[in-house]
């Protein structure tokens, strides 16, 4: 039975047997066993960074008690074998975890996805990183798991009335491999090499629950029908469904294109656009904590923000400690860039986008429609695909200067070439300017920030646009299409296109059980 719950502080490197004398003297009690909630580190004054640690406490012979969330959605992991047929379209986590969840209440699902199996992928990537040649089925931008898969793995959420939905996520991911500290960290993360094997035994544990994944895959069309789809196309193979989920991710132009031929309403809305920026390591420690390395702690993380009067707003996003910077385009002849980091987080440099949030249409002074605004952002893509996949860059002091002659100081960790560039004047001149702003502030917030290098464009930090959806997913004029996670622009990152699904999967259960 719980005993009670108690929050302490710890010193950065601390012990286990520190860690229960702790909470023995707290308790006042020698008997106890005890679960970390939460854990979050304190680095606003530097000589005493510390944990902050809120632990549960039980006594007697169970050791944890089991915490069931009541969101009013218990019955949505009711099984009983159905006869309905679902078709999803994506294997990220806006589509696993419906998949998974929908499954597991007995539906028959099939998972389609455009790229290839992760193992597959990842030599299709380190093939692309070595030769240059793109695999439109093997990327960072498209096979099992979805962008996701190749990332930092944030756990992160900003919605509080996700419990239910969240226990459900995180516990498929600790049963998949993920490590036990992801339920209790303020700021927990998979990393990219724990990913991989993970997004695998997710699809092990969809297959065995009787779910059907095809890879290589792609949804080329739906056959639509009295507001209802009757079945998914990909090739010369028809997929007959009672429901659709459409889990596209932000970067799957062609099958927004898809959706908008079906009849599927779409308008256009804010995001961001900008670089990644990249430090050496030891100088985001230092600026952080005043120290190269704390014991216990992997790496110094930051996050900025910079909101100047008759500028746009300007913010870092995704920031990967101890990562790299890796090409992460959809299609070929198009250049951008994103950031990964493993696990371990242990890598010499930091890197992080820095971008500038735009509405397209008070940008370009006109109204545009949804297929006018994956136009322009494709044409920028276009742009920065200068001599292949080497990236356009500079140093931020250059870009804080328009230096006539840019360079870039030392060695990144992307994979291809850097391209010493003029990169304000190949980013749309007020974003550039407002970065410019931006920079500038973040450079007197973080001691050496101006020494930094920015290389390539960061144009995928959510979808340009908008399905037009009722509450749980539901697209307008249909009555069997659902479209969720970050392609439905209205989700951004793991836990938030999860969650998303989960909530479509739930309206579909109980749709199917009235």
């Amino acid at each position: 039975m719980v005993y009670k719950e108690l929050s302490f502080k710890l010193s950065p490197g601390y012990t286990q047997n520190e860690l229960r004398e702790t909470i023995a003297k707290k308790a006042g009690r020698e008997n106890f066993s005890f679960e970390i909630i939460k854990k979050s580190l304190d680095a606003r004054r530097e000589k005493a960074i510390c944990w902050n640690i809120s632990v549960r406490l039980y006594v007697g012979d169970q050791e944890k008690g089991v915490f069931i969330s009541d969101n009013g959605k218990g019955n949505y992991y009711n099984y009983r074998k159905r006869k309905e047929r679902v078709v999803v379209i994506g294997s990220g986590p806006g589509g696993m975890f419906p998949a998974l969840l929908l499954q597991k209440a007995g539906f028959n699902v099939t998972l389609l996805e455009r790229g290839m199996e992760v193992d597959l992928r990842s030599r299709g990537i380190d093939n692309f990183e070595r030769t240059g040649k793109f695999n439109s089925k093997a990327n960072y931008a498209f096979g099992e798991g979805g962008a996701g898969t190749f990332s930092d793995g944030k756990l992160t959420a900003r919605s509080k009335k996700i419990s239910g939905e969240r226990s459900f996520i995180i516990d498929a991911y600790i049963r998949a491999g993920a490590p036990e500290e992801i339920r209790y960290l303020a700021h927990p993360h998979l990393g990219s090499d724990n990913l991989k094997p993970i997004v695998k035994n997710l699809r092990k544990e969809f297959i065995s629950d009787g779910g059907q994944i095809r890879f290589e895959s792609f949804a080329e069309n739906l056959a639509v029908s009295n507001s209802r789809v009757k079945s998914v196309q990909t090739g010369s193979k028809e997929y007959q469904s009672d429901f659709v989920i459409a889990a596209p991710g932000h970067s799957a132009y062609d099958t927004y294109r898809m959706l908008m031929g079906a009849g599927v309403g779409f308008k256009v809305k804010n995001y961001a656009i900008g670089s990644r920026i990249e430090h050496p390591q030891v100088l985001i420690n230092e600026a952080q904590w005043g120290v190269s390395t704390l014991p216990g702690v992997k790496a110094a993380e930051y996050r900025l923000t910079s909101n100047i009067q008759g500028s746009l707003p300007v913010y870092t996003f995704c920031m990967c400690p101890g990562g790299a910077i890796v090409p992460a385009t959809a299609c070929e002849g198009l250049n951008i860039v994103n950031g990964m980091s493993n696990y371990a987080r242990d890598g010499a440099y930091a890197n992080s986008a820095c971008v500038a949030a735009v509405n397209l249409e008070i940008l370009l002074g006109k109204t545009i429609s949804p297929e006018e605004a994956l136009f322009w952002t494709e044409s920028l893509e276009r742009k920065f695909y200068i001599e292949g996949y080497k990236a356009p860059g500079c140093s931020i002091e250059d870009f804080l200067k328009k230096s006539s002659s840019p360079s870039v100081s030392y060695s990144s960790t992307y994979p291809f070439d850097i391209i010493p560039s003029a990169l304000w004047e190949i980013l749309p001149e007020r974003i550039s300017n407002s970065m410019r702003l931006g920079l500038k502030e973040f450079s007197s917030k973080l001691k050496g920030f101006e020494t930094g290098t920015m290389l390539g464009l960061e144009s995928k930090t959510s979808a340009p646009i908008q399905v037009l959806r009722r509450d749980g997913g539901l697209c307008d004029g249909f009555s069997n299409l659902y479209i969720c996670g970050e392609g439905s622009g209205f989700a951004g990152g793991i836990i938030s296109s999860a969650v998303d699904g989960l909530k479509t999967a739930g309206e579909i259960i109980v749709r199917c059980s009235r």
